[in-house]
């Protein structure tokens, strides 16, 4: 009687600590884990036999499937950038909301000044311009960091 008592607990134990759920990123590449939650741009989950926390950005998942229901949840749309005229769709993140994408590519250069024009048109026309020459690279994501003196470092992410 123990040993079936054994031989349940030990089933039940191992269904509770398998991967329970599927992210499909939109690179193509499948990972297995414990799904946690999908909070404020983040996707968390955790790796099979580890408590530990790991978060990537919702840009780069595609969609999150639970292995026992079949049931899936998408996460994101995928962004095809293909000429300059696509300037439009590409979204200006936050260096922390790049988790999980690639660095492609680092520009730099010196920010739009205009006579007379308040700082956040400025701002606005430099965004603008880094996105227009994103987009004829065919980067989906950049990340702007404004430095002293006008000048700005902009990175490019991918899939």
């Amino acid at each position: 009687m123990k040993i079936l008592y054994f031989a349940v607990a030990l089933l039940f134990a191992n269904v509770a600590i398998s991967q329970t759920h599927q992210i499909t990123k939109h690179n193509g590449e499948q990972l297995d884990v414990n799904f946690i939650k999908n909070e404020n741009g983040f996707v968390y989950y955790s790796l099979n036999g580890s408590s530990e926390e790991i978060k990537i950005s919702k840009h780069a998942v595609s969609s999150i499937t639970n292995k026992q229901t079949k049931q899936t949840q998408k996460i994101s749309d995928k962004i095809v950038v293909d000429s300059k005229d696509d300037y439009k769709m590409v979204t200006v993140l936050p260096q922390e909301k790049t988790i999980g994408l690639k660095q492609a590519a680092s520009f730099t250069g010196v920010s739009t000044r205009t006579k007379g024009e308040p700082p956040i048109a400025n701002q606005k026309q430099t965004a603008m311009r880094i996105k227009s020459k994103s987009a004829s690279n065919g980067y989906p994501f950049v990340s702007i960091v404004e430095k002293a003196d006008g000048k700005y470092e902009a990175v490019a992410y991918v899939y």
